[in-house]
Parts: structure tokens; C-alpha cells; sequence
């Protein structure tokens, strides 16, 4: 403790710090503080202590604080008497009491709406019907409608039921979705509050970190509760729905492992601090790249079911169209919408129909004697090839609202399916190996994959 009581002047008086009063409002607070005037001695009882200098500078604090306090609150006061702040709350009001239309910005374009792009379409549409095909990889140029194609795919996705109170969307009707916590209380007997959710749509960040994607212990929680206080990642929530990655040839190898452990087995297990946590993560993994801009890791390109290659449409009339839609989406997104719309709602009706249906389809043993071939010729590593292509095949009868799977139907999903798994060399190969594809198939059927066209309707709408 330092003092200066015999200076000739002093700062600031000793006193004890007045008392303030904190029930009253923070404009009606005082506090005073009796400084010394200048010239004032030690004589006169003046002492100047850190003490004192401290209770001042306090006090001094406080009133600027309050001022503050009570200026905000004024302008706060003026800012809500404002013509164009009382026109927003009316507003907001009539929107919240139902008697306005809104449009959320942030809605994804139709899908119906993307001009072209017809490849892209069926493989994202199987993979809805058949989750089991694997996903879509989609690589093309830039500006194309890739990610503009993928996001609006939210559209299409119908709800799903799940137990309520669980973090993982576990399914009430299939233990083999459950987390652990869940299928404890399923065996028990207990009956499970079931709600309808929409199906869950994420998309991966490219800096997203490890604890982000597969979750962390809360260690503080942990501590404080005695128990697994485990804080769910992207995987949990992902669970029985879409997991996109957007340039996913940039994805740091880390993650890269991450996910390919998760789809091998669909379950994320993890170890932090002596703590074991296991949920179910099963997902249709969905891609897109350019292939200029780096390549996929073998492991990861092969968990891909289907690749689709895509270029930019050059005719003058497409160009045309696509400039006019954009321009209307970004003027008057409603009108679009409400064009579109049912014919969204349609698709989606059509994928839940062909869900129904994909258990009855039936692949003649001929056309798997055929696929067996394909594979065989074009050297296919694994049995993954085959096992797909007949998924592919009856997700696509099933679309189509048929029972049997034909040989068209193997035509058209062979090139998607097995085009990316022919590659043998990282460095020399490429993955568009569609005319290997194509030799295979006039080998086995004389006639090549026929061309994906899209109808008038569905183009002009």
C-alpha cells in the first residue's frame, strides 16, 4: 500500500464511498464523490491512498455506466416512435397472425424448374427410391447447376417417422436404426413417442473439424452429471438422410476417413476421455466436384454408387431459358414457386409410390447373368458393381411404376454405376470410362444406353 500524505495538494479525499441505490431505475440513480479543490493541503485532512483513488474511480464508473444505461433506454424509446420501425412491427405482426403470404429467400430452387441436366436427375431420384444404391458423385463444369440441382433435391424428400425425443432420428419401427438408448427402452417394452420428420438434409462444411462431424464429449457436463454427456455432430443428425458435400474432392483426408468408416458400417463410434459412444449413421452420400480442381481418394470415390459427368448446354435456346428462369427466381421467387410446385409434390408422391413398389420388382435371372458378364469383361474390382447395377435396375422399374426389370433398364443405369470403378491407375485412368461401358454393353445386348430426354412439359412446364 502506497500513501502520499504530505503532499502539498491532494488528488482525492479518503472518504468512504457513498452508498448507491440499485433498486431505482438506472436514471434515478446518484451517487456522489466530493473531490478536494485544487490547492488543498495535507493540512487539511486530505489524504491521498490507493484506497481512496480506488473507491473514486468506482464510484466515477458507475455514474458513466448509468448515464449510459439511461441514454440507450431513451434512444431505444425515441428509435420505437419512428414511422418506419412502427410499420415494421405491423408487419411482422400481420405476417405472424397469418394475414400476409411470405417467401422464405432461403428456399431452394424447384427442382422440377432446372433446365436439363436429365442424367443428374434420375441418379439423384433412384437414390431417393433405393437409399441401399449408395449415392451420387456429380462432376462437371462450373456454373453448370450441380449444387443448384442437389439442394433443391430438399424438395422431394418426404417425412419420415422417428422417435421423438432421440437425437439420431431412429426409427420406431426398425432396431436396426436405433441408437442404443432407444433400442434399450424398445426391448424393455416401453412405447416409443413416434413424430413425423422431413428427411434430414445436411450439408458438409469444408472446414468442418472432426469433433464438428462425429460429436464430442462434453466433458464439463460429464463431470457435472455423473454420466455420457455426449454432444451429437453432423452424423447424428444425418442419420437416414442426405449428407452433401459440395467440391468434395477438396475434403481434408481426415474427414475423408471419418465418413468412409461411418458408410462401411453405418455407425459412428466415439472415443474421447474414456468414453464410448456409439449411434447409428446411415446416409446417401451426395457430391459434387470439378475435376480440374483436385481428385477423390480411390476408397471414397468407390463408396459413391453412381458418378454422373456433366457439361455445360451450349444450345442458344437452353442458355435462353435457363437465363430467364434465374432472372425470375430472383425478381419474383413466389411465381416460380407457385408454378413449379405441384409438380415437386408430384415427384415426391411418385418416389414414396415406388418405394411401396420396390420390393416386388424382379430381375429375370438372364439380365443378372448379363450384369455379372458386364462386370467381368470390364474387370471390376469387387462385387459392389454387381450388387448395385441390380439395385439401380429395379429402383428404376420402380420409378417407372413396372414390376419387372428390363434390359433397357440395365442400359441405362450401367455407365453411372460402373464407369468410376474401372479405374485402375490413379494418375493415368480417369473416371469417365463411360466408353468402356458402352463397348461392354453392345457386346452383351448389340444396342448402347439409350439418351436421357426430357418431354416439352417438362422442360417449358
Amino acid at each position: 500500500m502506497w500513501s502520499r500524505s504530505s503532499a502539498p495538494v491532494a488528488f482525492l479525499a479518503a472518504a468512504p464511498a457513498p452508498p448507491i441505490d440499485v433498486a431505482a431505475p438506472p436514471e434515478g440513480r446518484t451517487a456522489s464523490l466530493s473531490i478536494p479543490a485544487a490547492g488543498a493541503s495535507a493540512a487539511d485532512g486530505s489524504v491521498w491512498t490507493a484506497t481512496g483513488f480506488a473507491a473514486a474511480a468506482a464510484l466515477v464508473g458507475c455514474r458513466c455506466a448509468a448515464s449510459a444505461i439511461a441514454t440507450s433506454q431513451r434512444s431505444r424509446r425515441n428509435r420505437r416512435q419512428e414511422p418506419r420501425y412502427v410499420a415494421a412491427q405491423q408487419a411482422a405482426d400481420s405476417v405472424e397472425a397469418g394475414e400476409v403470404d411470405t417467401f422464405d429467400l432461403g428456399t431452394p430452387f424447384p427442382f422440377s424448374a432446372v433446365v436439363g441436366q436429365e442424367g443428374i436427375k434420375i441418379a439423384l431420384l433412384l437414390n431417393m427410391v433405393d437409399p441401399a444404391i449408395g449415392g451420387v458423385l456429380i462432376q462437371g463444369d462450373r456454373g453448370c447447376g450441380k449444387s443448384t440441382l442437389v439442394r433443391s433435391l430438399t424438395r422431394l424428400l418426404p417425412q419420415i417417422p422417428c422417435v421423438a425425443d432421440d437425437s439420431y432420428n431412429s426409427n420406431p419401427a426398425d432396431p436396426s436404426t436405433m441408437s442404443e438408448d432407444v433400442r434399450s427402452r424398445y426391448e424393455n417394452g416401453e412405447e416409443l413417442p413416434v413424430a413425423m420428420r422431413r428427411t434430414p438434409f445436411v450439408e458438409l462444411p469444408l472446414g468442418a473439424t472432426e469433433d464438428r462431424v462425429t460429436g464430442t464429449i462434453d466433458i464439463e457436463r460429464a463431470l457435472a452429471e455423473g454420466g455420457k454427456a455426449f454432444e451429437p455432430g453432423i452424423l447424428a443428425r444425418v442419420n437416414r438422410g442426405i449428407l452433401y458435400i459440395d467440391e468434395c474432392n477438396l475434403l481434408d483426408d481426415q474427414l475423408v476417413d471419418v465418413l468412409l468408416d461411418s458408410a462401411a458400417g453405418g455407425w459412428n463410434t466415439v472415443e474421447r476421455e474414456g468414453i464410448s459412444i456409439r449411434h447409428p449413421a446411415r446416409f446417401v452420400l451426395i457430391g459434387t466436384a470439378h475435376p480440374d480442381e483436385g481428385d477423390l481418394r480411390p476408397q471414397l470415390l468407390d463408396r459413391f454408387g453412381m458418378t454422373v459427368s456433366v457439361r455445360t448446354p451450349n444450345a442458344s435456346e437452353w442458355r435462353v431459358l435457363i437465363l430467364q428462369r434465374t432472372s425470375g427466381w430472383s425478381l419474383a421467387p413466389e411465381k416460380l414457386e407457385a408454378k413449379w410446385a405441384d409438380k415437386d409434390e408430384a415427384l415426391k408422391t411418385k418416389i414414396l409410390e415406388a418405394r411401396e413398389r420396390l420390393k416386388d420388382i424382379e430381375v429375370p435371372r438372364s439380365l443378372k447373368v448379363s450384369i455379372s458378364k458386364i462386370c467381368s469383361k470390364l474387370n471390376v474390382d469387387g462385387m459392389r458393381g454387381d450388387i448395385v447395377t441390380n439395385r439401380a435396375c429395379r429402383a428404376l422399374a420402380a420409378y417407372e411404376g413396372r414390376t419387372t426389370v428390363t434390359d433397357e433398364d440395365v442400359r441405362r443405369v450401367a455407365v453411372p454405376v460402373l464407369q468410376h470403378r474401372l479405374r485402375k491407375d490413379a494418375i493415368s485412368d480417369g473416371i469417365d470410362n463411360s466408353g468402356r461401358v458402352i463397348q461392354a454393353l453392345f457386346e452383351e445386348f448389340n444396342a448402347g444406353p439409350p439418351v436421357e430426354q426430357a418431354t416439352a412439359e417438362e422442360v417449358y412446364g
